[in-house]
């Protein structure tokens, strides 16, 4: 066996080189989505290709990885041409070039108008290996001779429908008759219009077609709802916390990620295990039977492990991170919503990712609905009624009886809501001194806090244990009490508490909003500190 195939690792069924494979790791990607898996193989054994598939469905990679592959990341010169319609399209396949080839060194340079041309230039001759280009500047390279094309061995055209639409198929074609042969020609479009498979024709050699037949998914039992927000893990607690939730998927796009999350969700008091292909079988097993089972309320896995799970009893399925493909999502939320059950679909999405949630949208043919995030308060409501629910039933099953002779005795000199209150309060809060209680209904104290003046300084029982920063303080009681977070003052952050300082005039707002409210998915309870006598 030589050194170079020691060096091969398997994508699905694909063999890559351990840098491929590595940078692919490193982007999420476990298994090649059906255009991958069907285009790979064909491009790696130099064959000329026909790509019918739409955007998001991972046609990207689709070439990338195979042009990667290809290339001799030892020579700095274009050895691949990608031709695109618009300069936005054209800056994302270079970043993801780049992705993709980040362990080789492959230099992938966009080439669009707009830009001036001397820095295109200046990047070239730098020692780009893959050129990236919109057809009009890369005429007008062409027509300067600034492009040296005298080594390309591969040009993909990519979204060719929506060059036609756009005026560019002379532009194309005037481009493809100046690279050299022999090539390897690989073209990618929705539709397959007349003048399209002229082109095919014209400047391709036997092509291999390959056709992506997309799935219809019908989810009338399936409600679609996204979250937009930064914090996600915060929001995801918020989600938990109001939603009437049974086994529940989250799904996570790396392995990585989803052991992060499982355990941020156990650190939380939530029964979350993660599922991924790093766990052996005899984990696997595990934690699947005690999901089944009801012991494990959650389950954080990747897309890969997911395939696997036949449970027909899921309410809940999240996006924690938006798929790369609308198939991906198909098959996600395709989890619950079985055997003529409900299911309910939640996505995650950054400002950033709203683009890739279109397209789901417009794949699925249902409208994705937003919602806003739960707050504090929703989520305070939600325990409350939980609570009442779990009074019910034990009184229901008879689980209080044995308690009964005790609160018929204080009956006698209690009023039975105050003492069903106070039975509240010492189960749910534990039991709290008079001198406490006493503070908490006669107000707060801020003038002697020990802060600087004209500030108040507040004691809040987090700190290093649960993994708080200070932005996640300031960012929390910026959104909460509506001021600056350039109003706060000094933090000091220690292992099992937290000093925060604050305008004096918005002291009392502050704790108001702060006290039994939640900062990254912990309940807090917040007090003003008390100035060392």
């Amino acid at each position: 066996m030589t050194n170079q195939q020691q060096e091969k690792q398997l994508f699905g069924n694909i063999s890559l080189s351990k840098k491929v494979i590595g940078a692919l790791a490193a982007m999420g990607f476990e298994e090649p989505s059906p255009i991958q898996s069907q285009t790979i193989p064909q491009v790696l054994a130099g064959c000329d290709l026909i790509g019918q598939a739409q955007t998001g469905t991972g046609k990207t990679a689709a070439f990338g990885i195979p042009i990667v592959e290809k290339l001799n990341s030892e020579k700095k010169y274009v050895q691949a041409l990608i031709l695109t319609p618009t300069r936005e399209l054209a800056i994302q396949v270079s970043e993801e070039i780049s992705k993709i080839g980040a362990l080789k060194r492959i230099r992938a340079v966009p080439v669009y108008g707009g830009q001036p041309i001397d820095r295109q230039i200046r990047a070239i001759k730098a020692g780009a290996q893959v050129v990236i280009a919109t057809p009009g500047r890369l005429l007008d390279h062409i027509r300067r001779r600034t492009i040296n094309f005298s080594h390309l061995t591969m040009a993909v055209l990519d979204e060719s429908d929506e060059m036609m639409d756009m005026g560019f198929i002379d532009d194309v074609g005037e481009i493809l008759g100046a690279l050299p042969q022999p090539r390897q020609t690989l073209l990618f479009s929705a539709t397959m219009p007349r003048e399209i498979l002229e082109l095919a024709n014209k400047f391709m050699d036997n092509p291999v077609t390959v056709a992506i037949s997309r799935e219809r998914v019908t989810v009338p039992s399936i409600e679609q709802y996204y979250y937009e927000l930064n914090d996600k893990t915060e929001g995801l607690c918020r989600v938990l916390d109001t939603e009437d939730t049974g086994k529940t998927i989250i799904f996570s796009r790396t392995k990585k990620g989803a052991d992060e999350l499982a355990m941020a969700l156990k650190m939380r008091g939530y029964a979350a295990e993660a599922l991924h292909g790093d766990l052996s079988q005899s984990q696997r097993d595990r934690v699947m039977k005690n999901f089944r089972s009801g012991k494990l309320e959650i389950l954080v896995a990747t897309d890969v492990a997911a395939r696997g799970i036949d449970v027909d009893d899921i309410t809940h399925v999240f996006n924690y991170d938006i798929p790369q493909d609308q198939e991906s999502y198909v098959h996600r939320i395709g989890r619950t919503g079985r055997a003529g059950r409900k299911g309910i679909a939640i996505t995650f999405i950054t400002p950033k990712e709203f683009k890739q949630l279109k397209l789901i949208e417009r794949f699925v043919k249902t409208r994705i609905f937003r919602r806003a995030l739960p707050t504090p308060a929703d989520a305070l409501e939600r325990q409350n009624d939980f609570l009442k629910q779990q009074l019910r039933r034990a009184i229901e099953l008879g689980f209080a009886d044995i308690y009964s002779e005790i609160a018929a005795e204080l009956a006698q000199d209690f009023d039975p809501v105050q003492l069903a209150a106070a039975a509240l309060k010492l189960s749910y809060e534990g039991f709290a001194a008079p001198e406490q209680k006493q503070r908490e209904e006669e107000g707060h104290d801020f003038s002697n806090t020990g802060a600087r003046a004209g500030m108040v300084r507040l004691f809040i029982n987090i700190g290093r244990a649960q993994n708080i920063r200070s932005e996640d303080l300031v960012k929390r009681i910026a959104e909460e009490a509506d001021i600056k977070g350039a109003d706060i003052g000094m933090i000091r952050i220690y292992d099992k508490f937290t000093f925060v300082e604050v305008p004096q005039e918005v002291g009392e707002r502050v704790w108001s909003v702060m006290h039994r409210n939640t900062v990254k998915g912990y309940k807090i309870n917040v007090e003003p500190a008390r100035a060392r006598q």
